[in-house]
C-alpha cells in the first residue's frame, strides 16, 4: 500500500552516495514543553540506509516529578513510579542512536529533550545530525493540508493505533519516513539534515516546592539552566521580505525575538531555524517580523521595529504560524 503512494525503488537502483547509512526514528513523550520538563517514555526504530526496519526499542522513564498532561500521554505517577531513571537507560539509548541520523517529527523538540537529559546525566548523546520529517515533506512538496503526524501518516496509508504513545508514534513515523526517503532518493532530493549541538553546560539548584515525600507540588518552578553552542549555519533561503498579516510565514524570513517567552527561547529559535527561517539578533530594515509578548516594553528592538515599520507579533500567534511555514519555492 505504501508503494502505491510514492515512487518504488528497486533493490538494484543506485542510492545517493551522500545519503546517511542508517537512521534512528525517535519519539519521546514528556512532562511538558519547558526547559525543565522531563522525558517519561522513549522509543527508537532503527532503520538501514534505505529505510528498512532493523529493530525497535521502547522504555518508560521515571521523571522524578509530576508526569504533566496525563490526559495526553496516559502515563500516571503510579505507572512511572517503578520505571528506570534516565541515567539507567542512557547507555542503551546511546547504543540505539550511535552513528545514525536522528529522525523525528518536529525533530528539534525531540533532540532538545534528549540533549537535556544527557546533560543532566553528565553525558552526551552520540548524535551528530537530525532530520525533521516536516522539513522533508516540504522538500518533497507533498500535498498535505497541514504538517501533523497523523496527516503525514494518512498520506502514506499508515494507520495510527495509539496516538501520543512513543512506541506507536515512532512506528508510524518510521513507516511514513520510508516512502518519503525513497521518493527523495528517486528524485535525488537534498535531505534537510541539520547539526545536533550537544548542551555544553548544565547546573541544577534545589527545586521550589519539593516535598519531603520526594514529589513536587504546585510550587514547582524551573530552576535549571544550560548553554548550548549557538553558532548556526547560514539560512539557505533568500529573504522574501516582510511578513504580511493573514498570510503564512515563508522560508527565508528574518525573525527577531525580544523579551521573555513562555517557551524556552533557544528551543523557540531552533524551531524557527528548522522551519527555514533566519533568526536575527537585531532589527534592521530587512527584518521580516519581531516576536515579543510585550510590544509596549520600550526595548531597543521594539523601538527600532516601530521606526522601521517592522510587523510585531506575540509568541502564541508566531507558534501557530510556525506549524506550517510556506516553502521558499511556493509563489
Amino acid at each position: 500500500m505504501l508503494e502505491d503512494r510514492t515512487t518504488a525503488v528497486s533493490p538494484g537502483t543506485p542510492w545517493p552516495a551522500a545519503y546517511p547509512k542508517g537512521y534512528a526514528v525517535v519519539d519521546v513523550e514528556t512532562t511538558g514543553l519547558a526547559r525543565d520538563d522531563r522525558i517519561i517514555s522513549a522509543a527508537v526504530y532503527r532503520l538501514d540506509e534505505r529505510g528498512e526496519v532493523e529493530d525497535h526499542w521502547y522504555t518508560l522513564v521515571n521523571p522524578e516529578r509530576d508526569p504533566g498532561p496525563v490526559w495526553i500521554h496516559g502515563l500516571t505517577s503510579e505507572t512511572l513510579e517503578g520505571a528506570p531513571l534516565f541515567t539507567d537507560i542512557a547507555e542503551e539509548f546511546s547504543a540505539r542512536l550511535d552513528g545514525r541520523v536522528l529522525v523525528a517529527h518536529n525533530a528539534v523538540f525531540d533532540w532538545q529533550m534528549i540533549a537535556r537529559e544527557y546533560a543532566r546525566a553528565k553525558a552526551e548523546a552520540p548524535v551528530r545530525q537530525r532530520l525533521c520529517t516536516i522539513a522533508l515533506s516540504k522538500e518533497l512538496g507533498l500535498p498535505l493540508p497541514n504538517h501533523k503526524l497523523e496527516t503525514l501518516a494518512a498520506h502514506f496509508g499508515v494507520v495510527q493505533r495509539r496516538a501520543h504513545h512513543a512506541l506507536d508514534d515512532a512506528r508510524v513515523l518510521a513507516e511514513a519516513f520510508r516512502p518519503s526517503l525513497r521518493a527523495a532518493a528517486t528524485g535525488n532530493v537534498r535531505l534537510p539534515l541539520l547539526e545536533c549541538r550537544p548542551l555544553t553546560e548544565w547546573s541544577e539548584t534545589p527545586r521550589i516546592g519539593q516535598q519531603a515525600s520526594g514529589g513536587y507540588g504546585g510550587g514547582y518552578r524551573p530552576t535549571s539552566s544550560w548553554r548550548p553552542s549557538r553558532k548556526r549555519p547560514a539560512c539557505p533561503y533568500p529573504n522574501p521580505g516582510r511578513y504580511e498579516d493573514g498570510k503564512p510565514l515563508r522560508q527565508g524570513m528574518r525573525v527577531a525575538f525580544s523579551g521573555d517567552t513562555s517557551t524556552d527561547r533557544e528551543l523557540l529559535e531552533d524551531r524557527a531555524v528548522e522551519a527555514g527561517l533566519h533568526v536575527s539578533t537585531s532589527i534592521s530594515r530587512l527584518t521580516s517580523l519581531l516576536v515579543t509578548n510585550d510590544p509596549d516594553s520600550g526595548t531597543s528592538k521594539v523601538v527600532r521595529a516601530r521606526q522601521f515599520g517592522t510587523p510585531v507579533m506575540d509568541e502564541a500567534a508566531f507558534g501557530q504560524l510556525l506549524r506550517d511555514v510556506a516553502s521558499a519555492k511556493e509563489k
